[in-house]
């Protein structure tokens, strides 16, 4: 059986995880639970994604709780909850846990499973602040009729790998194109880069129209990478092909098992 080499991560690093979201398209499935805490392949969403930060050395790790926060007890996590988790976006409940982006940071979607490799490859990045990409992304939508291309939050890449646009208004057929996986990276640089810019832009946003989003308060971290390509702050590509799994549907919970299986961690 052949195993990753023992990884340490940055004495500093985070890893925050945002799960405060109704999860509205997993149906009876979210009814009393988080959508993190749902099976997938005999284990947790949550807990395939805890296996693969600690593999990587990660174990001072953050959570947004929101819906359901009581369901959510896992110990040996900081807990930040978004009061306002029905009125916000994913913005929002990642600035919840500003405390824990003092330093170098992770920050994950909680309805995603990765496997070790791709943190590995996101840790082993210079850039001060990363997102990981998928340029294999279209084929996983084969046959996912609950969760169509039109809902990919696709980037647009240049030479360089940096972000030109993202979000999921961009067309299937321009350029350049992967898919932002929902996880990224900030180095201690980058990482106050990344929170100046945002209380600027809460300050002038605030109310108004923001990227794509109707107003500021209802963002996803892509309209926020927008704006920080719009700004002039890179923000560098991390390509992948494969390799995770994201969980929006109940189609996509027996997809996963299908397709990933116990071979993620």
């Amino acid at each position: 059986e052949t195993r990753m080499t023992p990884f340490t991560s940055p004495p500093d690093m985070h890893a925050i995880i945002i799960a405060a979201g109704l999860g509205s398209r997993m149906g009876h499935l979210t009814d009393d639970l988080p959508k993190c805490l749902i099976d997938v392949s005999g284990k947790r969403i949550l807990d395939h994604q805890l296996a693969a930060f600690h593999e990587n050395g990660i174990t001072d790790i953050s959570l947004v709780r929101g819906y359901k926060a009581e369901r959510i007890t896992l110990p040996g996590i900081t807990y930040y909850h978004n009061d306002s988790y029905p009125h916000n976006n994913i913005l929002a409940s990642l600035f919840t846990a500003e405390p824990a982006m003092h330093g170098a940071f992770l920050a994950s979607y909680s309805d995603i499973i990765f496997r070790p490799s791709v943190v590995r490859k996101l840790l082993d990045t210079t850039a001060d602040i990363s997102i990981v990409v998928d340029t294999a992304w279209q084929t996983s939508y084969d046959g996912r009729t609950e969760h169509p291309l039109t809902e990919a939050e696709k980037v647009l890449i240049d030479d360089q790998d940096n972000v030109l646009d993202i979000g999921k208004h961009l067309p299937l057929s321009e350029g350049q194109i992967g898919e932002f996986i929902g996880l990224m990276r900030c180095t201690r640089t980058g990482a106050a880069q990344f929170r100046t810019a945002y209380h600027i832009a809460k300050t002038t946003f605030s109310g108004k129209q923001f990227s794509q989003a109707k107003t500021f308060q209802k963002a996803y971290l892509t309209d926020f990478i927008h704006y920080l390509t719009g700004v002039g702050i890179k923000t560098n590509c991390v390509k992948i092909e494969g390799g995770w799994c994201e969980i929006d549907t109940p189609q996509d919970v027996t997809r996963a098992a299908r397709i990933l299986g116990g071979r993620l961690t």
